[in-house]
């Protein structure tokens, strides 16, 4: 297997990882810590894809790795939007 298919392995990979480490939290409704893992998987997608200039990768592990801001920013303006208290 050549170097590049294997760099784009590992970054489909930590996509899917990440996408799939919040679905207790968002689907389930589930406490879960294991979001934490976003913060370490999501920057090797970064370089692996980024290695192999796959820009769409590249853009998708960077969205992963701050999910946790934007749905925290999405959870409160949403909130603040139906007049949730805070």
């Amino acid at each position: 297997m050549n170097k590049e298919k294997l760099l784009k392995i590992l970054a489909v990979s930590s996509l899917v990882l990440s996408v799939s480490v919040w679905v207790p939290n968002i689907v389930f409704q589930v406490a879960s810590p294991f979001w934490l893992l976003t913060f370490i998987i999501a920057p090797v997608g970064i370089v692996s894809a980024a290695l192999i200039r796959n820009y769409w990768l590249i853009g998708s592990n960077i969205f992963m790795l701050f999910s946790f801001f934007i749905l925290m920013f999405t959870g409160n303006f949403v909130n603040y939007m139906i007049g949730g208290n805070h």
